[in-house]
């Protein structure tokens, strides 16, 4: 039975990786799209409205959204769509609290449908054979380098300086969620250092230590400064060698030498998953990743570097 699916929030994320991702997918069906930017015309392929309040109103028999909206504007928008018996696929990050992303789940589980707090990072083509790789293995050090530049990845997205839209972290909890996946025994921060553009609320950088229960040392750093080609790598060394992801996942390599360099169509997984859990009426809500997020806030010094002006 195909999955009658709305898309709620239709910019750059939405248009550029979750409609082809639907669109290739047969067992999704795009029925609508709901954004202020839309004019109301039900009569569009897929229909579009303004809004979710008109999109539910319009009684087009959906199954399902995903959430491309920004994340200070999730809750309220899954509790709607939870409440109408919708299954809900939420962009990272899952929202601007672990408390209201608990709440959304107990919700979906009272409802009897599926919550899904999506990675898409976890898709990327190196991802699986990275853990297959190191599983087992003894793990001596890791090193994160999440560095972009944000007027080119994210121009004109004001909210994403804003309390809730994570500043620096939107990025790099990407390679968080990565690491939460490939890496088998569990991690805590311990030290944690956050440039603040003074007059912005969020970070533009961040610098984190964390550390598993053996010693065993994790080292980040992540970067909205950073004008030259993005980069996008995580280092594992073990006792085995050195594992690398490059291209956010997409490449990887061991001591230097190539074992995987694809595209990366890391939403056909996200749909994938989705599918998959909708099938038997589950949920996915891991928000490890999150955590280490909201750990950074708590425990970061914060140090107040010059504005940041687009």
């Amino acid at each position: 039975m195909t999955i009658r699916l709305a898309l709620v929030g239709f910019g750059k994320i939405a248009t550029d990786q979750h409609q082809p991702a639907i669109g290739a997918n047969d067992d999704f069906e795009l029925v609508a799209a709901a954004d202020p930017r839309l004019a109301t015309d039900p009569t569009a392929n897929p229909a579009q409205f303004a809004d979710l309040d008109e999109l539910l109103d319009a009684d087009l028999g959906i199954d399902a959204v995903a959430l491309c909206v920004p994340p200070q504007h999730r809750f309220a928008m899954a509790c709607q769509a939870l409440a109408a018996g919708l299954h809900v696929l939420l962009e990272k990050p899952p929202g601007i609290t672990l408390s209201e992303v608990a709440d959304l789940q107990a919700r979906a589980g009272q409802a009897g449908v599926t919550l899904y707090a999506s990675w898409h990072s976890r898709h990327a083509p190196a991802i699986e054979p990275a853990r297959e790789w190191l599983a087992g293995r003894d793990i001596q050090a890791v090193t994160v380098e999440w560095r972009e530049d944000v007027k080119v990845f994210h121009p004109g997205q004001g909210w994403i300086w804003t309390p809730g839209g994570l500043g620096v972290f939107d990025p790099g909890i990407n390679a968080l969620s990565i690491l939460t996946h490939i890496l088998e025994r569990p991690f805590a921060l311990r030290r944690a250092r956050l440039d603040i553009p003074g007059n912005r609320a969020m970070p533009i950088a961040a610098e984190l230590s964390f550390q598993q229960a053996d010693g065993v040392p994790i080292e980040a750093v992540f970067d909205f400064r950073h004008t030259e080609q993005p980069c996008w790598r995580i280092c594992v060394d073990t006792d085995a060698g050195r594992l690398e992801l490059t291209q956010g996942g997409a490449a990887m390599a061991i001591d230097g030498q190539p074992q995987i360099d694809e595209d990366k169509a890391e939403y056909a997984g996200v749909y994938a998953r989705f599918a998959a859990l909708i099938e038997k009426r589950i949920c996915d809500v891991d928000v490890r990743a999150f955590q280490h997020v909201a750990d950074a806030f708590m425990l970061g010094e914060r140090r107040t570097v010059e504005d940041f002006n687009e």
